[in-house]
């Protein structure tokens, strides 16, 4: 078996052991091509970021760096700009042909936090190498917006692949022949190139940069907040912005994406040399993301954005980004805005799920 693996062996793994959890997994995390992570009741506040170095346990690596603990359980705030480590209630025993990558889940990035997993003995953030048995923690920055959190938020998750099933650019184009990924030509240079969107057809609103100073997100509060309080509309019509260093920013695709069944994808930032910003966090796409048979019909990706040493003149059509495709082990058993429920389904230009529609 080669290529990541669905749900069907997620739930194969849960059932010998190879993933457990303390409590049990629950069906909700399980989705298409990977597993929500969940976090524990205790939050270490560190002096930096680390990793756990070789042969070191992240344990250790904690007494070294902690400043205090804070106890989740009635619900804590995570302040912006502190970074935190919480051991997560999963934790892992691989087959040794079987590794993982963990990404920060799509409502996490929008809301710019930072939110990485550590391993034991890792030497390499969101990377688990095969056959590891050991704990797994989240690393949590908040960027942005200081954040109420509780034990059991899922703000990570984890993929799990059998073998190299990343499809070359000549693979890439075949599939692209088969079933179009984007509408027209696509860009295909070590994965599908996608641009931005600063020209949209029916306004001049194209993206939010988040307010410097604003009040706390309870992440359990859906569609709770009102989007002027935390983030400024950025609206032209000329076609370009001017990304302010430091600035974090919400924008949108210009190209519609199409994520077929048999296969997943992955968000990757486009090369440094491109300009002084990158498309900040990475982020898995699950089999079925805008496809039409599951309600997709095509589905735009939003960018989150963050500008690095110098202002950058950002215009429409650029290229930012790319998406790595992958071949599914299976076919899943559920897709993405079909047997699920998906709030980035269909979506353009859209906040996390925690904000109102404006």
């Amino acid at each position: 078996m080669t290529g990541v693996l669905p749900s069907q062996t997620l739930r194969e793994l849960i059932a010998d052991g190879s993933i457990a959890a303390d409590p049990a997994v629950i069906p909700e995390q399980i989705q298409p091509a990977s597993l929500d992570l969940r976090l524990g009741a205790v939050a270490y506040r560190v002096r930096a970021s680390f990793l756990a170095g070789a042969d070191a346990p992240v344990a250790d690596r904690l007494a070294e760096f902690e400043m205090h603990r804070i106890d989740l359980t009635e619900g804590a705030v995570l302040e912006k700009g502190c970074v935190y480590v919480v051991p997560l209630m999963e934790r892992l025993a691989l087959p040794a042909g079987i590794q993982a990558v963990a990404n920060a889940k799509s409502s996490t990035g929008r809301l710019d936090l930072l939110t990485r997993v550590i391993t034991d003995g890792g030497t390499e953030f969101d990377r688990i190498p095969p056959g590891y048995a050991g704990p797994l923690y989240a690393e949590i920055c908040p960027r942005s917006f200081s954040v109420l959190v509780r034990p059991g938020m899922r703000l990570n998750q984890i993929r799990f692949r059998a073998g190299h099933a990343v499809l070359d650019d000549a693979a890439l184009a075949a599939l692209h022949g088969e079933t179009p990924l984007v509408p027209g030509d696509a860009v295909i240079s070590e994965g599908l190139g996608f641009s931005v969107d600063l020209r949209p057809a029916d306004s001049n609103l194209v993206g939010y940069r988040a307010k410097p100073h604003t009040g706390v997100i309870d992440l359990d509060r859906i569609g709770g907040y009102d989007p002027a309080e935390f983030w400024e509309e950025l609206r032209t019509t000329e076609g370009r912005i001017i990304l302010d260093p430091g600035a974090f920013y919400i924008l949108v695709s210009r190209e519609a994406v199409t994520i077929p069944p048999g296969y997943a994808a992955e968000m990757a930032p486009y090369m440094a040399m491109v300009g002084e910003f990158r498309v900040h966090y990475a982020g898995f796409f699950d089999p079925g993301f805008g496809w039409a048979e599951a309600g997709g019909a095509g589905s735009r990706g939003v960018l989150e954005v963050r500008c690095h040493e110098a202002p950058f003149v950002l215009e429409h059509g650029q290229v930012v980004g790319r998406l790595v495709y992958e071949r599914m082990a299976e076919l899943p058993e559920t897709l993405y805005g079909r047997e699920i429920a998906s709030n980035y389904q269909g979506q353009g230009l859209k906040l996390s799920k925690h904000f109102r529609a404006p």
